[in-house]
């Protein structure tokens, strides 16, 4: 569980329509936006910040977000590969995480690791 966190992005509209995808199964949503960034989160309760940055700049961050259910991490997977996000580990079981550990992973415009994962 995280309070918040800020990801710098090349392309704010770009990155604002990837999250905009890949959170809506999961329950969240676009909670703020301005021309210099957005907030994503539960209604209301913006806890996920993208921040314009600077061209070039990578800052090659991981996230992990809460999935209520398997069916929610597949969500987040085929919205997150349809909205421009690239592949980086399929969904299912990582028993070396934990036996119960239902995840997937996507790389987001900017670089970013991105995951959903349900513990079951």
């Amino acid at each position: 569980m995280y309070d918040h966190l800020g990801l710098k992005v090349q392309d704010l509209a770009a990155s604002v329509a990837f999250y905009k995808a890949v959170l809506a199964p999961l329950g969240f949503e676009l909670c703020s936006q301005d021309a210099g960034g957005a907030g994503f989160g539960p209604k209301g309760a913006a806890a996920l910040w993208l921040y314009a940055g600077r061209k070039g700049q990578n800052p090659g961050t991981h996230v992990a977000f809460k999935a209520t259910s398997r069916a929610a991490v597949e969500g987040f997977h085929r919205a997150g590969l349809k909205a421009g996000g690239q592949e980086n580990g399929k969904p299912g079981l990582r028993a070396d995480y934990s036996p119960t550990y239902y995840a997937a992973f996507l790389i987001d415009p900017d670089g970013n690791n991105v995951e959903a994962v349900w513990m079951g």
